[in-house]
Parts: C-alpha cells; structure tokens; sequence
C-alpha cells in the first residue's frame, strides 16, 4: 500500500500545486531601485549619467537590428529577483525591461569585458542538474534568433540533414546568439528551468538566455516586452489570468537615498476586486490602445497627440500619433529609460513656452546644463514657480497630468567637484531631445521614461491592448497589497 498512497499523494500534491497557479488572480512582487545600491558623488555626476544612458537607449531604438534588450546601467532603473532549479537556490537580480522580450542572466564561468565601472547585482549563474539546453528545433530557438527557420539553426547545429528532413533533430541544442547593445554585447544560449518568484509561484520550463561572456554588460535582463520569450507571454502558458496583464507602481523618489529604498510593487494579474475589499476609493485609469509597430513588435507603443504647458497645449507631430510600415512614429511606454525623450520639433516648442513661462522669475543656470546634459535650468531663491505639465494620449479623457516632480528636479548646487563654492537653488526640466525627424526614422519617435512614470500605477492590459494610468500612493499600494 505504501507505493500506491505514495502515488496518490504525489498527484494530489502536483494538481493543487497546478490549481494554485492557475487559479491565482494576483502576484506581488517587489522591484527595488539600483540607485539604492548605487552612489553618485555630486547631483551633476547622477543627471549626467542618467541622461547620457537615456539618449543612448533611445538611439538604438532606431538602428538596431535586433530584437534585443538595450544598454543598461546601474544608477536608473529597476530590478526583479527570482530563482532558476529548485525553490532553494540562490536568488538573481535582473533589471526589468518593458523594452525587450527577452530573460537572460550571467552564467558561471562569467566574464565581463570591460566591467570595471559596473558592478554586478548578483553571483553569476550555477545551472541546476534540472537545467536542459533548448533544441534547434523549438520555435524559441528561432525566436531568438530573429525567427530564423528552425532548418537553419540545426544545420548551424550540424544536425545531419536527413535528420533536418524528418525533423528529428531534438539531440541538437539551439546555436549560441549574439546580442549587440550600444555600449556592449552578449554571446548566449537558450536553456529550460523551473523559475520560482519571491512568493513561491513556480513556472516550469521556463526559457532563459545563458551568456558566459558580455562586454560591458554584467547584469542580466528580465524581459516583459510583447514576445513569445518574454516573462509574462511564458507565465500566461501556465495561468492565462496571470500573464494577460501587469502593473508597477514605481515609489516617487526624486533620486532621494531613503526613497529609492522603498519596494516598488509589480502586479502580475487583475487585483480590481480584491483592491475593493480593502480601499475605501475608487481609483481611476485613464487608458489608450497600444498600437502595433512592425519592425518592433516587441514594443509598447502608444500614440500622443500632444503636451500641456500651463493652459497651453502643444500639439505633437503626426507620427507621434501613428506608426508607419518602416516602424516609425508613437511612444514607447518604457520601463528601461529614465528620462522622456521627445522628437526635436515637439521638445523645442515644449521648452521654448516652458522657458517663456518660468525665465521672468529666474535666472538660467547654462552652467548646470552643461554639467548634467539636461535643460533647461534655473537658479531661484526659495520658491519657484514652474507651470502644470500634461501628457495628452489619444482617447476620450485620456490625458495624464504629472506631478511636479515628475518633470522639474530641484537640488542644491556648489561645494561639489573639490571646488568650494556658494551653494545655490537650482531646478531643471527632466525631458530630453530625441532628436529630428531624419534622425527618428525607422523607430519610435518618442519614449515615455521611468522617471516621469513615478507614483503612477501604469498598467499593460495585453489582452485587451491598452496601457493605464493611475495616480497613486505606490509605498501604500505595496503595503496595502501586500497586508491582504
């Protein structure tokens, strides 16, 4: 009797497991900030550095070849944790990335071609005894390599072509890809584990890149863009209502030290009536469709029809409300990016009233934004009084307002870079200049970044295509979520 009870409970034990995941509405997960690990010696040295990397990645929007995640450092964005094998082994620290589709980490043993600047998150990998290499004959194989024919990729994998010819080439792993970045690379192979999240919930077969060699990228990517390679397209094969939708909720920091300390929550699934078991009011998301985009169809694109300084709205180009055959036009809403970059025409006029409307009380501060790559600033006394910015999407009300924070930072200037100087008031607006038209073609024409993301709950509803805001309190949202 022993073996049979032994039996019974072993598929009791593999059926609630399955019920549980595939009957959950809603995991939490916290993401947690890089800068909370990460420091910067003057104001000028963080802004410099998340500007340039914000141009840089939304550059190689419009050249790459590839989908593939873009360059990414320490000191902007947000990182996820899970681990691969057994519930039990070590946890690895990815960045998410809403701008790519695919999982990929360091495996051990790991070099890093001109990593001195970049310290990792995490040990590298140690693939698990239940680790298998993924055969040139699966469609993840081709996925990752640009949906090249599986044919292809088993002669590369020297499968015998009688073998080719009956598709029996199941003993042949997937080639290794390479994955070019603007300040680095990558040389992987595709493997299959089981990936456990923070709150046990298990993906089975899960696929994942291993690279034993980058330059100049030693973190790993957590991919949640629109593809078949990415988290939650893996995790909706084992629970539809889990991987059909995802939430942030990114904590307003303004690159304070104590702030970005604070857990982000990341919502993997629908919450809407457990949110009203224990929240008093109704929150609101203002929501536009995602549009497809055919050279990039790993994006979330979106349309914008125009900016709001003050009482006066800005209208954007057209293809900023569109998105053509070649891939050009819309918004990449953007988890990667940290600061909003605008096409040139559309960023000048934005400014320029932005200047108008704030210059007649203060000063320019050309110096800073000289320091820091961003502009325009300001030097002013106590107060200064910027005006209301908004973002209009198209959609009946679909405008979301930004806090304050969200577009003009405030710090304190001098006695920084070994020079002893009086300490002044200084304020700049966080959007960037992405660039003219020529420049733009081929790619998106705008990115929404994380920064102007804060204390907002931006919800990717993949099933019904659209992208929500919501004002919130993101600490409460977490506890709150996290409590019940």
């Amino acid at each position: 009797m022993a073996k049979p009870l032994f039996l019974l409970c072993f598929v009791l034990l593999s059926t609630c497991m399955f019920f549980t995941v595939s009957m959950a509405e809603m995991v939490l997960l916290p993401l947690t900030h890089s800068l909370s690990t990460t420091q910067f010696t003057t104001a000028h040295h963080l802004l410099k550095a998340t500007s340039s990397r914000s141009a840089a990645r939304f550059q190689n929007h419009q050249h790459r070849h590839k989908h593939i995640s873009l360059p990414l450092s320490p000191g902007s964005d947000y990182t996820l944790s899970f681990s691969l094998g057994s519930a039990s082994s070590p946890t690895v620290s990815l960045y998410l990335d809403t701008g790519s589709d695919l999982v990929w980490l360091p495996c051990a043993p790991f070099e890093c071609i001109l990593c001195e600047d970049k310290p990792p998150l995490s040990p590298p990998l140690n693939l698990s005894s239940s680790a298998s290499p993924v055969h040139c004959q699966s469609s993840t194989c081709s996925a990752a390599h640009s949906f090249q024919s599986t044919s292809d990729l088993c002669a590369i994998a020297r499968c015998p072509l009688d073998d080719i010819e009956t598709s029996d080439c199941r003993s042949f792993s997937c080639p290794p890809f390479y994955y070019a970045y603007g300040d680095g690379s990558l040389i992987a192979r595709l493997f299959r584990d089981s990936l456990t999240l923070p709150n046990s919930l298990t993906i089975h077969n899960f696929t994942f890149g291993c690279a034993h060699t980058t330059l100049a990228e030693p973190v790993g990517v957590a991919g949640f863009g629109r593809g078949v390679l990415s988290l939650p397209a893996q995790l909706a094969s084992v629970s539809p209502q889990l991987g059909s939708r995802f939430s942030y909720c990114l904590v307003a920091h303004s690159f304070d030290s104590d702030k970005v300390r604070r857990p982000s929550p990341l919502i993997l699934g629908r919450y809407e009536e457990k949110e009203k078991q224990f929240q008093n009011k109704h929150i609101k998301f203002v929501y536009t469709d995602m549009l497809e985009n055919p050279k990039h169809p790993y994006f979330y694109s979106v349309g914008l029809e125009g900016v709001s300084v003050g009482k006066k709205k800005i209208p954007a180009p057209e293809m900023l409300k569109r998105i053509d055959v070649k891939g050009s036009g819309g918004m990449v809403v953007d988890s990667g990016t940290t600061f909003t970059m605008l096409p040139a025409s559309l960023y000048d006029s934005v400014v320029s009233e932005f200047d108008h409307r704030v210059r007649r009380f203060c000063k320019r501060a050309t110096k800073i934004e000289e320091k820091t790559g961003l502009g325009p600033c300001y030097y002013y006394d106590k107060v200064v009084r910027v005006p209301v910015m908004a973002l209009h999407f198209p959609g009946n009300g679909s405008s979301v307002v930004l806090p304050r924070r969200n577009y003009f930072y405030e710090f304190l200037d001098g006695g920084g870079d070994g020079v002893e100087e009086e300490k002044k008031n200084v304020g700049c607006l966080m959007l960037m200049n992405g660039g003219d038209e020529k420049e733009l073609s081929g790619g998106p024409w705008a990115t929404l970044g994380n920064y102007q993301q804060q204390g907002f709950e931006v919800v990717y509803d993949l099933e019904k295509r659209k992208v929500g805001f919501a004002r919130r309190q993101c600490s409460t949202l977490w506890q709150s979520l996290k409590q019940n």
